[in-house]
């Protein structure tokens, strides 16, 4: 592959990486790059309306596969409004490609239209940022990427490809990807957790990020089905254990205190699994400091006063899982005092079907529209869900029954997540039934992308929960302050949006009749748009009632 132009060495390298997609919107400084990229059959490039939308494609891509795609700007403008989703996917360990054009290198030491420090800016938001200075660097390089891309814990990484670069002429070949197997825990370590575990009365797991790779949570489930300790998933690791499993004790992540929080204030011990502090930080399940913890993660624990394993079990969960899956089946298990678990998950269980039989007119409340949409979605369709006041309403009343059936960003954080996750999550899963929900405020910031999904044919439902406001941040200035600022809005006609984009537009404000327009919303071809007014009165209820809660037992 001598004498080729730079911009092609650089697309046969994303070929020989497995590269399947590249969302993005391209500019001037990276003409070159997509010239090559069109002569590709192996990678497909997506246009969307926003760099930003882009960057979210990507990141649900990555959290899906396991494999990263790539995001693409130009330089400047392009490169900052691609920083947001950038910065949710490498928070939330989301595998993604991060690819940037720049101008000439010529002109990068002094003054110029539209040039800045595009690798400065990304590097606390990546894993690795690099520009690329010698064409004949590339194989290395996007090696090197892609490789850090995928190595526990996932995240981003960032290529600038500047324009004069990319038209020289560039001699190598793509590097070859080499897979290696990680680290795994050594039996000693193994033995002293797994002694532990035996002399605990009351252990119960608390199960994070990690635990939703394919195989941690095929290892996990023989685990916690052989030993009957329960297990409790921050937000991230819903559907690491089966909703339906006797041990699944659902989510915890609540700012305030719940029932789930009584099996971890009565357990004697808790197995942090792939646990990623970033989501629910230990000082709200672990106030004193003192709880006996064992760590067992791809990468030692973050220093933490109120995280101070007593074993760090370091290396492939999966392994590490396996390796305790042998000790149960060697010395059997011990006579653990699982009572209060069992109580916490019959009275959750009876809390989250209250409302399955609710008759309102005019708003829904929050728990009667997630339990509709449970039943209209099967074990392995899923559920994005955008950042406001809905996700804490999904994170308690929305459980799953597979891994990574439920996508909560929850490290970063960012609205305008939940749309285009939804377009990406059709591309990777056609045959499945794909529901975003966002609130009024964040489906605007990236409403431009239903142009992209009507263009794509995706059949995707956007769910949007109305109430005129920026209601999460309401409801946390009247817990703390007992009133909030002025945070309400006007919004579109819904309807007429949903026309204006050639989408299926639906309008709900009678509970009775949900279940029968999720329906429709799904079995009509194309984008549906959903909206449902909401009853965010029942914020202040929840927090009431989270407020008194009785531990069981």
């Amino acid at each position: 592959m001598s004498d080729m132009k730079a911009s092609d060495l650089f697309v046969k390298c994303l070929e020989s990486e497995g590269i399947e997609y590249v969302f993005g919107v391209p500019g001037e400084e990276n003409a070159d790059f997509m010239m090559s990229l069109e002569k590709s059959d192996k990678i497909r490039f997506v246009l969307t309306r926003h760099e930003q939308g882009a960057a979210f494609m990507a990141d649900v891509y990555g959290r899906l596969t396991g494999n990263p795609a790539a995001c693409l700007g130009t330089l400047g403008p392009g490169a900052t409004n691609l920083i947001t989703g950038v910065a949710n996917a490498n928070m939330d360990r989301a595998p993604m490609l991060v690819l940037t054009g720049q101008g000439s290198t010529e002109r990068l030491h002094k003054e110029s239209h539209q040039a800045m420090d595009v690798v400065s800016m990304f590097r606390p938001v990546t894993k690795w940022a690099t520009s690329v200075a010698q064409p004949n660097n590339i194989p290395e390089i996007v090696r090197k990427a892609v490789r850090l891309t995928r190595t526990e814990k996932p995240g981003a990484c960032l290529v600038e490809l500047p324009e004069n670069v990319a038209k020289m002429k560039a001699e190598g070949s793509p590097m070859e990807p080499i897979r290696f197997r990680r680290p795994v825990p050594d039996d000693k370590t193994v033995d002293r957790a797994w002694d532990l575990l035996q002399g605990a009365r009351r252990p119960v797991i608390l199960a994070g990020n990690g635990c939703i790779r394919k195989r941690a949570s095929k290892q996990l489930r023989r685990f916690s089905e052989a030993t009957g300790i329960g297990v409790i998933s921050t937000f991230m690791a819903k559907g690491a254990v089966s909703l339906d499993a006797d041990h699944c004790l659902f989510t915890i992540g609540l700012q305030a205190r719940d029932l789930v929080a009584c099996t971890i204030e009565g357990a004697d011990l808790v197995l942090a699994l792939g646990y990623d502090m970033v989501e629910y930080h230990p000082r709200l399940w672990n106030q004193s400091g003192d709880k006996r913890i064992v760590h067992a993660d791809f990468l030692p624990a973050e220093i933490d006063a109120h995280y101070r394993p007593g074993v760090e079990l370091v290396g492939d969960l999966a392994h590490t899982l396996w390796m305790l899956n042998e000790r149960v089946a060697r010395d059997g298990c011990s006579d653990w005092d699982f009572g209060q678990q069992h109580a916490t998950r019959s009275e959750l269980q009876l809390d989250f079907a209250t409302h399955a039989k609710d008759v309102t007119e005019g708003a829904m409340r929050p728990q009667k529209v997630l339990w509709d949409v449970r039943q209209a979605l099967g074990p392995k369709d899923i559920l994005l869900s955008d950042v406001g006041a809905h996700k804490m309403w999904i994170a308690r009343y929305y459980h799953c029954h597979e891994p990574n059936t439920c996508l909560i960003p929850n490290g970063f954080c960012s609205m305008g997540f939940a749309l285009p996750g939804a377009i990406a999550a059709h591309l990777v899963y056609p045959d499945r039934r794909i529901l975003s929900i966002s609130g009024d405020a964040g489906f605007l910031m990236n409403v431009q992308e239903m142009e992209t999904a009507r263009r794509l044919g995706a059949d995707i439902t956007a769910m949007v929960w109305e109430d005129h406001a920026y209601g999460l941040i309401a409801w946390k200035q009247d817990n703390e302050f007992g009133h909030h600022t002025d945070l309400s809005f006007g919004n579109p006609n819904w309807l007429q949006l949903a026309e204006a984009f050639g989408w299926n537009g639906f309008y709900c404000d009678r509970s009775a009749d949900l279940a029968g327009v999720l329906e429709a919303s799904f079995e009509a071809p194309g984008p549906s748009l959903v909206v449902v007014p909401i009853d965010y009165r029942e914020n202040k209820r929840l927090t009431e009632r989270l407020g008194d809660i009785l531990c069981p037992i």
